[in-house]
């Protein structure tokens, strides 16, 4: 089964915003803040509601960053994720829903991060620090 996800690249300076995901798959590793979309939820409103639940933070979708995927080599899931770069407009940071933990990095800081798989590559391919 094919399931549409969403993600948010949110920057403050030469930082982006993770998540240490606190629900498989990928529990206890660092992702970027968002979710599923739900049956006829626009993508501009599901990223916005999934980046509420897990940050804190109220963002509006600024441009498309890329699209990412994450499979499972077990076939019991296979992700498309839509990633858009994002302006926080309000809220206030805190860890919520299945997030463990927010915290801001810079690109040298995640090689001392457990990611979730393909997500430095992602972050290298849409420019995210840039």
């Amino acid at each position: 089964m094919i399931i549409l996800g969403v993600s948010a690249v949110i920057r403050e300076a030469d930082k982006i915003l993770l998540v240490r995901r606190g629900r498989e798959p990928f529990a206890g590793r660092w992702a970027l803040p968002g979710g599923k979309v739900r049956a006829f939820e626009p993508l501009a409103q599901a990223l916005s509601r999934e980046v509420s639940e897990e940050t804190g933070l109220i963002v509006v979708p600024q441009a498309l960053a890329g699209v990412a995927e994450a499979i499972d080599p077990r076939e019991t899931y296979h992700y498309v994720i839509v990633v858009s770069f994002t302006l926080v407009t309000g809220g206030e940071l805190s860890p919520g829903d299945d997030a463990d933990d927010v915290a801001w990095y810079s690109q040298p800081e995640l090689t001392d991060l457990s990611l979730t798989p393909g997500l430095e590559k992602y972050l290298n391919d849409f420019h995210a620090f840039t």
